[in-house]
């Protein structure tokens, strides 16, 4: 494991320290880990739905797909992202 420093300002801290302690983490480490954790996930589904807007807005009008079409494909991307992710649907 490469060890990384990262500096804050001392008012930034103390908000972090105040969260850790609200939501039970033992270590600063523990709490950037998991923060960067949720950063990547978000990233991944910014990405997933970027890539849902520019096919509802390329396919639509120039390759006679449907709504229903559309809607399939939504519903794969959501499953495929949700599987990636680890998250369970209904």
């Amino acid at each position: 494991m490469d060890a990384v420093t990262v500096k804050f300002e001392d008012t930034f801290l103390h908000v972090v320290e105040k969260a850790m302690k609200e939501h039970n983490y033992t270590t600063k480490a523990e709490f950037i880990r998991e923060a960067i954790r949720d950063k990547l996930k978000e990233l991944e589904k910014e990405k997933y739905l970027m890539r849902a807007i520019k096919l509802h807005g390329a396919g639509k009008d120039k390759h006679n797909i449907t709504d229903e079409d559309l809607h399939q494909a939504r519903e794969r991307a959501v499953n495929d992202l949700a599987e990636e992710l680890g998250v369970k649907l209904n």
